[in-house]
């Protein structure tokens, strides 16, 4: 598996150096379709949440990083800067103070209502990104990179990553794909957070080597532990620590559930696979690598 360490260094030290901006002015077309022209290439970036801060960061521009939200902590070379805001909402006023000439937004948490309009009334450039999948991951690293005036750049660290996630590929190619189901969360209900087959997790849990075990579409994320039960999942992938695993797959309810009794209960690394960000090629690899020690039967 790829080291942390070993993926920074591998995108050419991107959390520590600053490439040379472009002079010429960038027409940038983002997520809903907004025309976003940057007259030069910005200085002063607010990235809002943690997956457009590691995009930031992956095209070799955090120096440039003067702000963030309250929950991004990677890398560790943002910790200490202004924060613009959290769970809470977003405040105007202190990303404007801040002076950026562009912030990144996602469609969450209410941060593209209460940012777009009034900084853009103040004349600050405001690029809305959306990541729902492996794909628009990398378009979207391409894209922060080319406004920053550092395509070239930004172009060969995607590649290295696609070379990753293609190499991943070859490896499970000729396996059987186990049926599993990535638990995210849970709720007080008694319910669990499962990852729809239409978002960017479970596009990740796809890429390294395994398949839906909730066949069809999903509107809800919300599962009853009787519907996992039923599923029987070939494994269970659980974003969180082994203990929190523990703490829910322990239970007496759950003594039915063949891949408990198979030992194929995988806690992943939420970062990698819950935050859309170049990480979670490591994520991938990792899981990758662990699902190739099993002997998994083929499907009939």
């Amino acid at each position: 598996m790829t080291s942390r360490r070993g993926f920074v260094v591998g995108l050419g030290a991107a959390g520590v150096t600053l490439a040379a901006p472009a002079a010429a002015s960038e027409l940038i077309v983002d997520a809903l379709g907004r025309r976003v022209v940057l007259s030069t290439p910005p200085r002063r970036i607010v990235p809002i949440f943690a997956s457009n801060t590691e995009l930031v960061v992956a095209a070799g521009l955090t120096d440039r990083i003067v702000g963030v939200e309250a929950y991004t902590r990677f890398p560790p070379a943002i910790a200490g800067l202004p924060q613009v805001g959290g769970r809470l909402g977003f405040s105007v006023d202190r990303v404007a103070r801040l002076r950026p000439d562009l912030v990144i937004v996602t469609p969450a948490r209410q941060a593209v209502h209460q940012l777009v309009d009034p900084l853009e009334r103040l004349g600050i450039p405001v690029m809305v990104l959306n990541h729902p999948s492996l794909a628009a991951v990398l378009a979207n690293l391409r894209l922060v990179a080319r406004a920053g005036g550092v395509a070239a750049e930004g172009e060969a660290v995607a590649r290295r990553l696609e070379a990753r996630l293609a190499a991943v590929t070859a490896r499970t190619a000729s396996r059987p794909r186990p049926r599993a189901l990535m638990i995210t969360g849970r709720v007080s209900n008694g319910l669990l957070l499962v990852a729809r087959p239409d978002s960017y997790t479970a596009d990740a849990a796809r890429a390294a080597g395994t398949r839906d075990a909730l066949e069809g579409s999903r509107l809800l994320s919300q599962v009853s532990p009787e519907a996992i039960l039923r599923a029987d999942p070939d494994c269970i992938l659980f974003a969180g620590t082994e203990a929190a695993m523990r703490d829910v797959f322990d239970a007496a309810a759950w003594a039915g559930l063949g891949a408990r009794r198979n030992g194929r209960l995988f806690a992943v690394n939420r970062a990698e696979f819950l935050i859309p960000g170049p990480r979670v090629v490591d994520g991938i690899e990792s899981l990758a690598a662990r699902l190739g020690d099993v002997a998994w039967e083929r499907p009939t």
